[in-house]
């Protein structure tokens, strides 16, 4: 698999291991001991895909993500050993698609990033029709994988970043729009699997609200439908 992941991880024991696995598969990998490193070198080094702990020396996995997140898409996968639920939501809140707790099978972790970057490398079922989606001021475009919004005073479209899994949750609201999907369904659309922490799905409805509506408390795409779940709705009129 031709990839490139960013490993940001103080323990020089902990990132050689992954590194290694990683490179038996054949994905480039560059190890930084800080976050601070880490950002220096995103310059030159465009990840697919990073690997990031949250107890680093200086500027914390949660800081590095909320820079991270301002300029960057790639998916970004926590490897920690603090594993409390507020840890867990609070990494998916500053914008992480994968929470994995320390310590973790070698190989079951390279298969989680192989599918991880698979994903983001493949077309998404919902690119099968038209190359992009409109909406509002927003664009939703399926070569490029991203979310673009169209202000007045710029001349091109205004990038909107999006995490991997934000993009993919964006993709199947779009793709079922007007029709509530719980969010057990989302789930398992999203991550390819029916098992895991559901509770995922609210914390990158908020995130993309955050992102796209003009008032998040009352969201114009992205509505509840109470005791159905969530709806991508086409008609924005009050």
């Amino acid at each position: 698999m031709k990839a490139k992941v960013l490993i940001i991880e103080d323990v020089s024991e902990m990132s050689d291991l992954i590194s290694m696995y990683l490179t038996k598969e054949g994905i480039e990998t560059l190890q930084c001991e800080t976050a601070e490193l880490a950002l220096e070198k995103l310059d030159s080094f465009e990840p697919d895909l990073v690997i990031l702990d949250l107890n680093l020396p200086g500027i914390d996995g949660f800081e590095f993500l909320s820079r991270f997140r301002k300029n960057h898409t790639s998916p970004v996968m926590i490897v920690s050993a603090r594993d409390a639920d507020e840890d867990i939501i609070s990494g998916l809140g500053y914008g992480a698609d994968e929470f994995v707790t320390k310590p973790f099978s070698p190989k079951v972790l390279v298969a989680r990033v192989r599918a991880m970057i698979r994903r983001v490398q493949e077309v998404p079922a919902s690119a099968a029709g038209d190359d992009c989606f409109c909406f509002g001021d927003y664009i939703l475009d399926y070569n490029s994988f991203t979310l673009k919004r169209k202000t007045s005073s710029a001349e091109r479209p205004e990038r909107i970043p999006l995490s991997a899994k934000e993009y993919d949750i964006l993709c199947c609201l779009v793709a079922n729009a007007n029709k509530p999907l719980n969010p057990e369904r989302i789930y398992a659309d999203v991550w390819k699997t029916e098992y895991g922490d559901i509770s995922a799905v609210a914390v990158y409805i908020q995130r993309l609200r955050k992102k796209i509506e003009e008032d998040p408390a009352k969201p114009k795409f992205i509505k509840t439908v109470f005791g159905l779940g969530y709806c991508f709705s086409t008609q924005n009129e009050d």
